[in-house]
């Protein structure tokens, strides 16, 4: 008998590595990703991407998956991933919001009021898997060769220096590697290894927390009724609603401090709970169990879909906004996503300052004299700061206000006009790294700073006013957003394009009258539904004489500075209805005299 031989198994080849790279990125997660994806479409740069996990993607699901405009654009255009964003995933039917109604069970869809734009959005925006994306970009980058792919990393050291490339020093395939980068950048998340390092982690004022769950199957919000299917196709609502399915949009459930999340996934649904921690304990929600119970018990139409649900995965954070000293330094460093600076999910901003953080860090990559680096860095890290900061009174003084769909109205359209204008325009026309406009931008973006942290209080104050003063509202009410036309103005920046620096000053200002007129009729409509005086939103004396910058809800005192208005019958010049809105007013309560200071 022939005698047979076993074939010797070779060890598989170690990575070879080289000893210097252009740019050493940690962490292997959307902001690392895509920057490595922005740096190889534009760059010949050499690209380390290092990661502890040894499954990428990750074998969890992980959350964050509604797309804005400015993510949207991004993830689309920027890094050239349009048609696996449109195979992929879902095309985001913008975003819904739906408040109980008090004379109504709430078991049945119909019987919520809801807030909401028509038509989808010029910009394209997703509902993105995020484990799908995040191979994806993977996959494209591992295509190039200027990148290198090392995971699992273990023992990670990083040494920055003052001039000179960093050493970075891992353990990649039992071996002890070393290596040398002129930058680095952290996108490693909620580890924060760079912040962590340097002492830079920063407390946030916002204290929210999060309990999170992905179900098996679509959850579809307009099937939880007791219509059948022909009602649910001809009911008058749709006159207002329109045709398109809800269930494509990121679906609100709105309460005081609180929103619960319904986004779907291809073959599954992310479900989720955000509140202030003074508003629910988080021991009471941070199971999907406790989180399914909680929301049954709430708002009861979702009794119908989630308790028979099979859960796939599972998150809880409760507290996860954080800041940061700093995020981009002329030494050749810098943070991206939540290793930098995280607000809230409220909006779904977290695509959208990897975007800017992103595209800010690259050409700070590029820029090879130092004077013009430290010049960029300097005013970068003022950007970067400045769009954290404007996000920080919508979320922890205002918080209380998305209780209610009049208040969350105003809240919303404002805070969606200055997203579209200042944060839409200058992305898309790639104004966030020009030095000439980024100056002018900035100054323009102070001034709605003020304003915006002393709207913010009023509109939390009337809504703290309103649950005692006022009866709730007898039925639903369908609102479109678009209805207040500051918010089509600033829509329609989308459509400016291409533009000249020049040119962009010009929309920023005429965005400016149309934000300053939108902010002015806020406080107007509110004089006008405390006082019960339709004069206040009417009578040009009164409202040329509202100081933006010095708003304060007291009752007595609105009444006082109302009556001090001559009144002579000159009508204030509105460019649209000042009655829009009367949909929200109901009967009068008991009067309250209780002050409440805006803008703390």
């Amino acid at each position: 008998m022939k005698k047979t031989t076993m074939p010797i198994m070779k060890k598989p080849t170690k990575k070879k590595l080289k000893r210097t790279y252009d740019v050493a990125i940690i962490g292997a997660g959307l902001a690392g990703l895509s920057l490595a994806r922005q740096l190889l479409l534009n760059t010949d740069k050499k690209i380390l991407l290092i990661e502890k996990r040894a499954q990428n993607p990750a074998k969890r699901q992980k959350y964050g998956e509604s797309l804005v405009q400015v993510g949207g654009y991004y993830f689309g255009k920027v890094l050239d991933l349009e048609e696996h964003l449109f195979c992929e995933h879902y095309m985001k039917y913008n975003l819904r919001f739906y408040w109980k109604n008090a004379r109504r069970d709430n078991d049945n869809f119909e019987d919520y009021s809801q807030a909401y734009i028509r038509p989808f959005s010029n910009i394209p925006c997703y509902q993105i898997d995020r484990n799908k994306l995040e191979g994806e970009l993977l996959r494209l980058n591992q295509e190039n060769p200027n990148f290198t792919f090392c995971a699992p990393a273990t023992e990670l050291k990083v040494s920055l220096q003052d001039e000179g490339p960093h050493r970075v020093a891992f353990e990649f395939e039992e071996i002890q590697r070393r290596v040398k980068a002129t930058w680095v950048v952290d996108t490693s998340g909620r580890s924060k290894f760079l912040a962590r390092q340097l002492g830079l982690d920063q407390p946030s004022a916002i204290d929210h927390g999060s309990s999170f769950f992905w179900v098996e199957g679509l959850v579809d919000i307009e099937r939880l009724t007791e219509l059948s299917l022909k009602d649910r196709r001809l009911k008058k609502d749709r006159q207002a609603t329109g045709h398109l399915p809800s269930w494509l949009a990121t679906n609100h459930f709105m309460g005081e401090g609180l929103w619960f999340w319904v986004i779907p996934l291809q073959g599954l649904t992310s479900l989720g709970l955000v509140y202030d921690n003074k508003i629910i304990p988080s021991k009471e929600v941070n199971t999907p169990e406790k989180v399914i119970d909680w929301v049954c018990r709430e708002f009861p139409l979702l009794a119908r879909d989630l308790p028979k649900r099979k859960i796939l995965d599972r998150g809880f954070l409760k507290s996860y906004s954080h800041g940061c000293g700093q995020t981009i330094h002329p030494s050749r460093w810098a943070m991206a996503g939540e290793s930098g600076r995280f607000t809230d999910p409220l909006y779904s901003p977290g695509s959208d300052f990897i975007a800017v953080y992103n595209t800010l860090i690259v050409d700070a990559i590029l820029t090879d004299d130092p004077r013009q680096l430290g010049t960029k860095c300097k005013l970068y890290e003022v950007v970067m700061e400045a769009l954290y900061e404007s996000l920080i009174p919508s979320y922890a003084t205002s918080y209380d206000a998305l209780g209610d769909q009049e208040c969350f109205t105003f809240k919303y359209t404002w805070e969606l006009s200055i997203y579209f204008a200042f944060f839409v325009f200058p992305f898309i026309n790639d104004f966030c790294t020009n030095q000439r406009f980024v100056v002018s931008y900035l100054n323009r973006f102070a001034e709605l700073g003020a304003i915006n942290k002393n709207l913010q209080g009023f509109i939390s104050a009337y809504f703290q006013w309103k649950k005692t003063a006022r009866e709730p509202l007898d039925a639903p009410v369908f609102h479109d957003f678009m209805t207040l036309p500051a918010l089509k103005t600033a829509e329609s920046a989308f459509y400016q394009v291409g533009v000249s620096v020049e040119e962009g000053r010009q929309v920023l200002d005429e965005q400016l009258v149309s934000l300053r007129e939108l902010a002015r009729f806020i406080v107007a409509h509110i004089y006008s539904e405390v006082l019960l005086e339709d004069a206040a939103l009417t009578d040009a004396a009164f409202v040329e004489g509202i100081d933006l910058r010095n708003l304060r809800f007291d009752p007595e005192a609105m009444a006082t500075d109302f009556g001090q208005c001559s009144l002579e019958g000159t009508e204030y010049q509105w460019s649209f209805d000042p009655f829009v809105l009367r949909c929200f007013r109901t009967p009068q309560r008991v009067p309250t005299t209780k002050s409440v200071a805006a803008g703390g």
